[in-house]
């Protein structure tokens, strides 16, 4: 007898009782080339949270200046630290999903760990959808920014609740607060470097901690992001009994962003005696464009331009043990209640 599918009136049965783990980071292009790259930046400039201009003055800038200029430079960029792996933010993104998997979604039937990028590929709202096929009726999304702000953190969210806006059922949602203090935070970042520069040839006459900027602009607006960072920088430094040298990175544009900024910060140390230096960035949970061919091949020629002589970019936490067992802690704590 041929078998038959759902009576007009019949829906099939809806697979529940399961809980989802969704880590969020920044995003990528599918490819270090010029018009994957014009995509990635088209999505990512476009986002009201990231430029606060309007739209009307914002997006002729955009299509007709930076779009025609900006991607090519920034594709060759990208072509500095790309890998067989792809970049390093999804390839590290994706490891910790994994890695995250076996640990707690290993030990249950009823859990499902997965990961998402804010622009370009796999979309949140892909995930979202695969994870509530799956049978994910509550999910915790982890935006794996330490610092809050709203042009990362908060555009998460918009993305998460766009997603399911237009679901007759929808999951129950958690978010993973900022962690920018928190004491597992801290002592992963202080473990991970006195272990990096232990192993360093050379002894650091200065430790630069550098985070991505913002526009002073988002300060004045309340956002808590410059806070955030130095109280990062603070709790560290007292952890490793070491002073850090905050800076800030990646300036886009005219208007006046957070400082000091860390290409000035570079090229000025060396004239203040420290002529052998290590910088990390704690903002960052991968390595990205921004920390392998910013920070450590042109900040490392920013230094040396400067008349530096030793210069050591340590890695972010990644996939590392030390890291995982820090990303771990977190998402058991705000699954507390779920599993």
């Amino acid at each position: 007898m041929r078998e038959t599918g759902p009576l007009p009136n019949q829906h099939p049965p809806v697979v529940t009782q399961k809980t989802g783990v969704l880590l969020v980071n920044l995003g990528t292009p599918d490819a270090p080339e010029k018009k994957a790259v014009k995509r990635y930046l088209k999505q990512f400039l476009s986002d009201k949270r990231v430029v606060e201009i309007p739209s009307i003055i914002w997006q002729p800038i955009l299509r007709g200046i930076i779009l025609n200029t900006r991607p090519a430079k920034s594709a060759k960029a990208y072509g500095l630290v790309w890998t067989e792996d792809g970049s390093p933010l999804a390839f590290y993104t994706r490891r910790q999903a994994e890695k995250l998997g076996v640990r707690i979604a290993g030990q249950s039937d009823g859990l499902m760990v997965d990961w998402a990028m804010r622009y370009g590929n796999p979309s949140i709202s892909s995930r979202l959808d695969k994870m509530k096929a799956a049978g994910c009726d509550r999910i915790l999304i982890a935006p794996l920014y330490p610092q809050y702000s709203g042009a990362t953190t908060a555009s998460v969210h918009d993305a998460v609740f766009d997603a399911i806006a237009d679901m007759r059922w929808q999951p129950a949602i958690r978010l993973l607060p900022a962690y920018h203090d928190d004491p597992a935070y801290i002592d992963a970042l202080a473990t991970s470097l006195e272990r990096d520069i232990a192993a360093l040839d050379f002894e650091p006459d200065a430790i630069v901690a550098s985070f991505h900027g913002m526009p002073q602009r988002t300060l004045e607006l309340g956002d808590p992001y410059h806070c955030h960072c130095q109280k990062t920088a603070r709790l560290l430094s007292e952890k490793m009994g070491r002073e850090l040298v905050v800076a800030f990175q990646s300036r886009f544009g005219r208007a006046k962003w957070l400082g000091p900024a860390t290409d000035a910060v570079l090229e000025s140390l060396p004239g203040q005696g420290k002529k052998n230096i290590a910088i990390f960035a704690p903002g960052f949970s991968s390595d990205c464009l921004e920390t392998r061919e910013e920070l450590a091949i042109r900040g490392k020629e920013q230094f040396e331009a400067g008349g530096g002589e030793k210069f050591a970019y340590l890695p972010c936490l990644n996939d590392s043990e030390i890291g995982m067992d820090m990303l771990e802690h977190l998402i058991r704590r705000e699954l507390s209640g779920w599993i």
